[in-house]
């Protein structure tokens, strides 16, 4: 059974009889049209009628006739044959050149209320954001949480335990990886899915030079996420093996898999001077999933990808997330939402002495009052000097929350 994602529901259903476009957007296969389905049901089971709710998947070959705004704006216009609110939901609209004019368009002439979905954040920049300034709102949509996961679980009565973590730090929560049972066809899977976004949202038609070099730069970013990303070290590499490539190309890949949802860029934050520092972003995968496929092997103790668990989990719950610097070092993250923020430092385990120390030691020269946390895999509470203990687990699963100041 597919998995209804209140999250989100939550966060659309103020706008769901508003004249706002309602923009859903995120990696390819992350739930978008599965969530588009959901908003359906719900508006069928409020009395809307079926044949006042209009869906095109414009991915589909029945509708490849619709290639640019005059063609969309036809078939909607054929289908509008009553007086009264009509729905519309135009799934993956980046397929049809100009659709910004035809939604224009159907908000001045039409009594209607639209859901788009796209693979690609370009959907929200240029002659949308221009023309329809102030009339659309987006919801990025990502894979399963851990918390998703255990719900996923739960309805398709399969068996569960915490222990599925591990599982899901490896191969991460594209729904439909949930299909399959084994290593390989999970790994299979996220792989094709990996090709089919460099194809049809990143390279398309390029040459096939172009799509070599960007597969290659890709694997390094995200096999590195959350780690420094080293320009230089990129150019080394190409360098040792024969090969050229540009800061400026790399900056324009790097550019790429932000657009198509493969990563995320985090800021970093001065908190002595509390403002965001505009250059030196880190870089984190949309899921762990593809950080796996793009490494040779996975060591559990990484703390980078607990960090990249974490750093995905603060973005579904609607943190605007930052890297904390210090003076001479730095904090994994910074956790912003309403005006208020609080400090997180993300560790596999704390074994020995040492290693508490040196977790919760990172706090020590800073004087900012924010609540600050230890997050571990650890099961034991070793909350002290005002520092606050948490284990992964349990806030994944929303058994634990964080306070802000």
């Amino acid at each position: 059974m597919k998995l209804k994602r209140e999250m989100y529901l939550e966060q659309i259903r103020p706008y769901y009889d508003s004249d706002i476009i309602k923009v859903i957007t995120g990696v390819r296969r992350s739930g978008k049209s599965v969530l588009l389905e959901s908003i359906r049901d719900e508006l069928t089971d409020e009395g809307v009628s079926g044949d006042k709710i209009i869906y095109l998947n414009l991915e589909d070959m029945d509708y490849e006739y619709i290639v640019d705004a005059t063609d969309l704006n036809n078939e909607i216009k054929t289908r509008v044959t009553e007086k009264g609110r009509y729905y519309i939901f135009l799934d993956e609209i980046q397929h049809v050149k100009d659709f910004e004019k035809a939604l224009a368009s159907f908000r001045a002439t039409l009594d209607v209320s639209l859901f788009v979905t796209g693979s690609n954040s370009t959907l929200l920049s240029g002659e949308l954001s221009t023309m329809l300034t102030g009339r659309t709102v987006e919801f990025e949509v990502h894979p399963f949480s851990f918390h998703e996961m255990k719900q996923y679980y739960e309805l398709n009565h399969r068996e569960w335990n915490d222990d599925l973590f591990l599982n899901y730090l490896k191969w991460g929560g594209f729904p439909l990886r949930f299909d399959y049972q084994d290593d390989a066809s999970i790994q299979r899977y996220l792989l094709n899915l990996y090709k089919s976004i460099i194809n049809r949202d990143i390279i398309g038609k390029g040459k096939s030079q172009d799509k070599k070099s960007f597969e290659d730069i890709s694997l390094y970013i995200l096999a590195n996420a959350g780690k420094e990303l080293s320009i230089d070290n990129i150019i080394d590499t190409y360098q040792k093996n024969n090969r050229k490539i540009s800061k400026r190309t790399i900056y324009n890949y790097l550019e790429k898999m932000k657009k198509a949802y493969l990563i995320h860029g985090v800021s970093r934050y001065n908190i002595v001077g509390k403002a965001a520092l505009s250059n030196r972003e880190k870089q984190y995968a949309i899921d762990t999933g593809f950080r796996t496929i793009n490494t040779n092997t996975i060591n559990y103790e990484d703390t980078f990808f607990l960090e990249n668990i974490i750093y995905n989990e603060l973005l579904t719950r609607g943190y605007t997330v930052f890297a904390g610097k210090t003076y001479k070092g730095e904090i994994d993250f910074v956790a912003i939402k309403n005006g208020k923020k609080c400090f997180i430092q993300v560790a596999y385990l704390l074994p020995t002495e040492d290693t508490i120390r040196r977790e919760f030691g990172a706090y020590e020269k800073i004087t900012d009052a924010s609540p600050k946390y230890v997050m571990t895999l650890d099961k034991v509470d070793m909350s002290h000097d005002g520092i606050v203990h948490i284990n992964i687990i349990d806030f994944l699963l929303r058994k634990t929350d964080l306070m802000l100041t």
